[in-house]
């Protein structure tokens, strides 16, 4: 019943997503969140470890597509900043912005990955949407509204089920019980 909650993966940062790490899993394709994943939330400023990051996935070819659920001029502003198409206002957990962003731009579903920092939202709607999921630490998850933070504790919860489960932060596909990379 949870499985609709669990990351297939759980990383600190995106910066450990790597050209190889992510060529290994056959991704081709990101959706990134962006609030508290790539930048803290009130800041339209990437920290420069990010930035070089997005640089360096940008050249070695992944394929990006921001994808959140903030409003579309904000959203817009900080993607045209970072060179980056989006699709915002995509109704997480709902797949519905996922399958418009790739849709829109061509991505394939089964080499394709959503990252973010929310259970509640970015999780859900990969595993919706039957794409891969990385769940990140929130990046000062103390700036975000309040209705994001309200989802904090409960997604602990979820959590520490999925550690018991999974300790290795890998997902396990209980029908084939094989790991789905690391």
């Amino acid at each position: 019943m949870l499985t609709v909650c669990y990351p297939h993966y759980l990383i600190k940062s995106v910066v450990e997503l790597s050209p190889e790490r992510l060529r290994a899993l056959g991704v081709e394709n990101l959706l990134l969140d962006v609030d508290c994943t790539l930048k803290r939330y009130g800041m339209q400023e990437l920290e420069p470890e990010i930035t070089a990051w997005l640089e360096k996935i940008k050249g070695e070819g992944f394929r990006i597509c921001l994808l959140s659920n903030g409003m579309g001029p904000r959203i817009g502003r900080f993607a045209e900043k970072v060179g980056l198409p989006f699709v915002a206002e995509a109704w997480k957990p709902l797949p519905r912005g996922c399958f418009r962003a790739m849709k829109e731009f061509g991505f394939e579903r089964d080499k394709t990955v959503i990252v973010g920092d929310q259970i509640f939202a970015d999780v859900m709607a990969g595993r919706f949407a039957g794409i891969r999921t990385f769940l990140t630490t929130a990046i000062f998850p103390e700036e975000e509204p309040w209705y994001t933070r309200m989802k904090r504790p409960f997604e602990k919860v979820v959590m520490r089920f999925y550690n018991r489960k999974f300790p290795d932060g890998v997902w396990v596909d209980p029908k084939s019980r094989k790991k789905r990379g690391a």
